[in-house]
């Protein structure tokens, strides 16, 4: 069975973790090649403006196989160099392929993001929750550390206290302090998870492709190059976006007073 789906919808990419039955687990050979192809064809392809990443099942994704892990099997088996190698050229092929998503993202999380599985829905640019949705990053249960470059990104997704809180304690939070802590941006309820992730989507995808993906970029790089660095970036992505047809668009639709309709050109 495929890890990973993919679905269309006009502008939109829908993937899905297809491993219900253990909960979308992750860390099986060829799990990081299959992300990689499905996430290298949504950058190939310029119609797509927006990707909403979701779980099959009652979970998210509850993280690393544990049973693998047990057996050391899969990417967990071999000496130092290979478990390495394993992290390297598979779980993180995962974990940066949707990190490496040019266009905007949206996890919508339906139910338990447990440490890898909480750290792929923070490499999305936006999460919405379920009300039975949960999250933890509980590597230090297994004796682990976050091996998927959870410790980079987490803090900077609720800051530095609440992911120690959370790294340290591994405690297992619910879809309300997700909230507030910011891990999330909303939470609704089951039934409406996926109409309000798409719905959020198709808003997203009205924007001039181009410029939505170099807005993207541009919040990326903030994150981590300097002030200098990030102005002299922006104002070539600036340079690029005032040559584009859809620029003339937006300026003759915001004077006509009518919607603008962004084509990619």
């Amino acid at each position: 069975m495929s890890l990973i789906l993919t679905e269309k919808r006009g502008h939109i990419a829908i993937l899905t973790l297809n491993r219900p039955d253990a909960m979308n687990a992750l860390g099986a050979p060829g799990d990081g090649d299959q992300v990689a192809a499905a996430c290298a064809a949504i950058n190939a392809d310029r119609e797509i403006r927006a990707v909403v990443l979701t779980g099959a099942g009652r979970a998210f994704s509850a993280g690393g196989d544990v049973k693998a892990m047990k057996a050391r099997e899969g990417a967990f088996a071999g000496n130092g160099v290979e478990l390495r190698d394993g992290y390297r050229n598979n779980i993180h092929r995962v974990v940066r392929s949707i990190y490496g998503l040019e266009v905007p993202s949206i996890a919508a999380v339906n139910g338990p993001a447990i440490g890898l599985g909480c750290d792929v829905a923070c490499m999305t640019d936006i999460r919405i929750a379920a009300e039975g949705a949960r999250f933890g990053v509980t590597f230090l249960k297994l004796g682990l550390i976050p091996g998927d470059g959870g410790a980079w990104l987490l803090p900077r997704t609720i800051g530095m206290s609440r992911a120690s809180e959370l790294l340290f304690t591994g405690d297992v939070v619910d879809a309300a302090t997700a909230e507030k802590w910011g891990l999330v941006s909303k939470v609704v309820p089951a039934e409406t998870l996926m109409d309000e992730a798409i719905a959020l989507a198709e808003r997203i995808a009205q924007q001039p492709p181009h410029a939505l993906r170099l807005a993207k970029s541009l919040l990326k790089h903030g994150q981590t190059t300097s002030y200098d660095t990030l102005m002299e970036m922006s104002a070539a992505a600036q340079a690029i976006s005032h040559l584009t047809d859809d620029h003339m668009e937006g300026v003759e639709a915001l004077l006509e007073k009518r919607p603008a309709v962004f084509k990619g050109s």
